[in-house]
């Protein structure tokens, strides 16, 4: 089998044990074996399908082991806590075109071996004709510049703000004041999808009233991501009634609708689809747990999301901001070498102008949501200066001009930046 019919997987392990021996169990759990050779499990067999341990490259240990494990505790294993990095190789032919299955290969129960204190999953590669058996994005980077009319600079958007409570109406009348203050993108809070007081079925059609009447005076069509998160039937038909209103996007929370609502909701509708990953701490946080968002991005990529958020530099989130530019860039990194799949990044979570200077240096592109929910309305001088702090902090940025010296000639900024930035 060559190494383009076989996809790759990196982890991150730590064992009292011998790396290379645990390697082994990864590979023959995740394939086609268990703890030991059983009936039928002929070398034939094993040839075909079974995983392949690629590369084991052993790291510092740990001092102590970071997670319980009641089997080594039981037989009194103690350390030194070895710590190593993990290629292995899986045989397409296993999975198929499968993604639920892909993600239980290359994790599933690998994070409840007996023979690791701590097992994460690094990084993902595909191989190319693998990846094209799967959706892509409708809208990506390029679709959502046009169809929001931004040739240029960063795409700023906002949150509906209260998260949850306001009825349609009132969504309604702050959507068409956001609009005026000249925002590209708006998007409902993960929090705020179908609830009584505001249900969908009266919420999009108030909300996309103003959005047209805004475009009829103006010419723009502002992108509001509808929060659809729902069992997946529901989310079909919230598609189309946003697809009916002549709406551009939808939303939904990815870790609870799954990867088969997500594919099926991607088959359905031509809508922008952005993916919003609230949960993923829970998949992530833990330095010897989870899923690093390399590989968690690939998986949802698959399912032909257009958007895919990241959180944002100096936000007030628990990220450091290494990871936040590395989630970035993965989002702009195409997935293989065949196709560009590429998907805008969302930065969110405490931004305002005051963190443009981080982001421009980092990330160096415009070919991003910049969103901000307090940094557009808890301006002081309302929403509208809101979005123009932030325009003018992105316009200093890319000219290599300091904040404080754009803020001169900048009023809106001056404001922010006294406002925000106080201690």
């Amino acid at each position: 089998m060559t190494v383009a019919e076989r996809i790759r997987a990196r982890y991150l392990i730590e064992t009292p044990l011998d790396p290379a021996a645990v390697a082994e169990v990864m590979a023959g759990e995740q394939s086609c074996g268990t703890f030991t050779r059983v009936e039928g499990e002929t070398d034939a067999l094993r040839e075909r399908a079974r995983a392949t341990v690629e590369t084991i490259t052993e790291l510092a240990p740990a001092e102590a082991p970071s997670l319980p494990n009641a089997l080594l505790e039981r037989k009194g294993t103690r350390g030194p806590w070895r710590r190593a990095h993990i290629d292995i190789s899986f045989p397409v032919a296993n999975i198929g075109a499968n993604l639920p299955t892909l993600a239980a290969t290359v994790s599933g129960n690998l994070y409840d071996l007996g023979e690791v204190t701590g097992l994460r999953l690094e990084s993902l590669q595909l191989p190319a004709a693998y990846r094209a058996q799967f959706e892509m994005p409708r809208a990506g980077i390029a679709g959502t510049r046009r169809t929001t009319g931004v040739a240029s600079g960063a795409l700023v958007g906002t949150i509906i703000k209260p998260n949850v409570g306001l009825s349609a109406g009132e969504t309604a009348e702050l959507v068409a004041r956001l609009c005026a203050a000249g925002v590209d993108f708006i998007k409902d809070d993960e929090v705020c999808a179908n609830p009584a007081h505001a249900p969908l079925a009266e919420r999009v059609p108030a909300v996309m009233a103003v959005v047209r009447a805004h475009q009829q005076r103006t010419g723009k069509h502002v992108m509001v991501a509808f929060n659809i998160t729902d069992e997946t039937d529901a989310m079909k038909r919230h598609a189309d009634l946003v697809e009916r209103e002549g709406g551009l996007c939808v939303m939904a929370s990815l870790n609870w609708c799954g990867h088969s609502g997500m594919q099926t909701l991607r088959r359905h509708t031509g809508l922008a689809l952005h993916g919003h990953r609230n949960g993923y701490g829970a998949l992530s946080r833990h330095p010897l747990l989870g899923i690093s968002f390399q590989a968690y991005q690939t998986l949802w990529r698959l399912t032909g999301v257009d958007h895919m958020h990241v959180h944002g530099l100096q936000g007030k989130f628990s990220q450091p901001d290494s990871e936040v530019i590395e989630s970035a860039r993965d989002c702009f990194t195409p997935l293989t070498d065949a196709a560009d799949d590429r998907v805008m990044p969302a930065f969110s979570s405490g931004q305002w102008a005051g963190t443009v200077p981080a982001t421009w240096a980092a990330i160096g592109s415009d070919d991003l949501l910049f969103m901000a929910g307090g940094g557009i309305l808890a301006h002081p001088d309302g929403a509208a200066a809101g979005v123009t702090s932030i325009r003018q902090a992105w316009s200093a940025a890319r000219a290599g001009t300091a904040l404080q010296e754009a803020a001169r000639s900048a009023p809106e900024l001056a404001r922010a930046l006294a406002f925000f930035g106080k201690p």
